[in-house]
């Protein structure tokens, strides 16, 4: 019983981009490690796509992160009703505000508007949502 109690208490939020397969993913992985479990983790996307983006996959591997076993996944109500934040990753996803909740959209990184491809992109985009996520991390918990 007290787990569900201590649930409760922890904040949520939820990551979205557009095919939930790269950038909310990549925010997910790194409040999971960062968090410990402080926090409760979602990602979604608002048009998912089949798969996860194999550079996202590895860069997160890179830094002992594995989300192995990750698929893309709508946003649903239930989720939505669930978080006390909401962020959108990059300009592709749209999503309404939802009522009482914090609702954020972070222009991340594009490193491909520089002619910067493949692994070293990924990581320049991985790189820059890391310090984010350590930003709200410390927002969320008051650490």
């Amino acid at each position: 019983m007290t787990q569900e109690v201590d649930a409760q208490k922890s904040p949520a939020v939820l990551f979205v981009c557009s095919k939930n397969g790269g950038k909310s993913q990549l925010a997910a992985g790194l409040m999971n490690q960062l968090a410990g479990g402080a926090i409760t983790v979602y990602s979604a996307g608002t048009k998912p796509g089949k798969s996860l983006n194999p550079q996202a996959v590895e860069s997160l591997t890179e830094l002992g992160i594995d989300i192995t076993g990750e698929h893309p996944k709508p946003v649903t109500d239930e989720v939505l009703n669930t978080v006390e934040a909401v962020i959108i990753l990059g300009t592709e996803a749209k999503l309404e505000p939802h009522d009482g909740t914090r609702f954020e959209v972070w222009e991340t990184d594009e490193p491909s508007e520089r002619g910067i491809e493949g692994m070293e992109r990924m990581r320049l985009v991985r790189d820059d949502i890391k310090a984010r996520v350590q930003k709200l991390y410390a927002e969320l918990t008051g650490n």
